[in-house]
């Protein structure tokens, strides 16, 4: 096995972690980020991002984070392909395996893997994903204003969701896989209390 040291290494290639770049590459520490198995990270799924500082007329997920990683090298990150199969943090320096051959000992460790949508595992949800499927009501709820949607899941996380939707789409269907809902009884509460979300359990 490979074994190297560096000052700085970030894991994850998401906003967050270019940002993270950014910021070190401008305090001259050199960062090296590894992209993981989702270079980009979530918002390169997203058709188009309008809520994020900058770009008024809005931007695709993919040139965002384009424009982010070009920032982050611009500033001296050095951006390498690969993912953490394996973390010592027991004490520092911190080892962390790349894949199977290299291991990093790195001075400082900035873990930004982000999040993953949790999906149904329909056939046609990967091909829908942007066009009609969506993991973040934040994100794309603006596209299904004045229509009705359906959200799946009973929890707070889904609730919320469900919540932020009925200020936009006409209608929308709770679609609940368990005979209960799960969430916090406020959320509960105010789920209930809104005209134009129906609960189907």
């Amino acid at each position: 096995m490979e074994n190297k040291r560096i000052k700085c290494l970030i894991i994850g290639s998401g906003p967050a972690g270019y940002t993270a770049a950014i910021y070190a590459g401008r305090a001259n520490i050199t960062p090296v980020l590894y992209e993981g198995i989702q270079p980009g990270g979530q918002l390169t799924i997203t058709t188009e991002v309008e809520n994020f500082p900058g770009y008024p007329n809005g931007v695709s997920g993919t040139q965002l984070m384009e424009d982010l990683r070009t920032q982050a090298q611009k500033f001296g990150a050095d951006i390498r392909s690969g993912a953490v199969t394996a973390a010592d943090l027991s004490c520092s320096p911190y080892k962390i395996t790349i894949g199977e051959e290299k291991i990093i000992e790195a001075e400082t460790l900035i873990i930004a893997t982000g999040a993953t949508a949790k999906y149904l595992g329909l056939e046609d949800e990967k091909k829908y994903a942007g066009m009609g499927v969506s993991a973040c009501a934040t994100c794309d709820g603006f596209f299904y204003r004045k229509k009705q949607v359906a959200v799946v899941g009973g929890g707070d996380t889904a609730c919320e969701e469900a919540l932020y939707l009925a200020g936009l789409a006409s209608k929308v269907y709770l679609i609940v896989r368990k005979p209960y809902l799960r969430a916090s009884s406020i959320m509960q509460t105010r789920v209930s209390e809104r005209k134009n979300i129906k609960i189907l359990f």
